[in-house]
């Protein structure tokens, strides 16, 4: 949460305004947004239909599915009006789409002139990843490639935008280590029992973990924060 409001707060996001989600998973963050910074409305893009379903289900829940919706479709040809919002959003999630520049293209698209895109998401640090680091990392997290700041900055930049924001957050390395804490501290049984109680299955989770920490420890991966403004 904190991190969310983080990159409202750096994006300007103001009362009122309109918005675009891309790759929204189950719409937490827009609801966030419709309370805590009081957007008028949302609308969320994501490609896995029970995702959409489940988000939709928890909107409606909290009363919000007047001011938020949830379109089923591929965040790279999305189909929606361009130039139809004042911000378009993402929260970790473009680590998992494979062509990036139509990506940003249509992010730039749809956004109104003067208006903003702000995401973050998992990209890699500067240190940069051996060769089988990056195989390991891409395959856990099932991601076909990541980004790093520069190679954003250049992908928004060629679709037309300024550059605001572009940093690493510094959240990386200790949020891994406050999850191996609850993991192995805390919230062992529960995860277990998502587990299927598969202690090998666990064994795995958190070799994986600490695999991810000690990337993001060494600077070889980031969460980084992205603000770009449409002339």
């Amino acid at each position: 949460m904190k991190a969310s409001l983080d990159l409202a707060e750096r994006a300007g996001i103001a009362a009122g305004s309109s918005g675009i989600d891309l790759c929204c998973c189950n719409g937490a963050g827009m609801r966030l947004l419709v309370r805590s910074r009081n957007v008028a409305s949302m609308v969320g893009v994501d490609a896995t239909e029970a995702m959409v379903e489940r988000g939709r289900r928890l909107t409606r829940e909290e009363g919000l599915d007047g001011r938020v919706r949830f379109v089923h479709a591929d965040a790279c040809k999305c189909d929606l009006p361009s130039a139809s919002a004042d911000f378009v959003w993402s929260e970790d999630a473009w680590c998992y789409v494979a062509d990036k520049p139509k990506l940003i293209a249509e992010a730039a698209r749809m956004v109104r002139p003067g208006g903003v895109i702000a995401f973050t998401d998992w990209v890699e640090g500067p240190v940069g990843l051996t060769d089988a680091e990056a195989q390991r990392f891409l395959g856990m997290m099932t991601f076909a490639n990541v980004e790093d700041i520069a190679g954003y900055v250049k992908l928004l930049s060629a679709s037309g935008c300024e550059m605001r924001v572009a940093e690493d957050t510094a959240r990386f390395a200790p949020h891994f280590e406050l999850y191996l804490n609850m993991i192995e501290m805390q919230l062992t049984y529960d995860v277990l029992r998502t587990l299927a109680f598969r202690a090998e299955l666990m064994a795995t989770l958190v070799d994986g973990f600490r695999f991810l920490a000690e990337l993001a420890r060494a600077g070889k991966i980031a969460q980084a924060r992205f603000v770009a403004r449409r002339p």
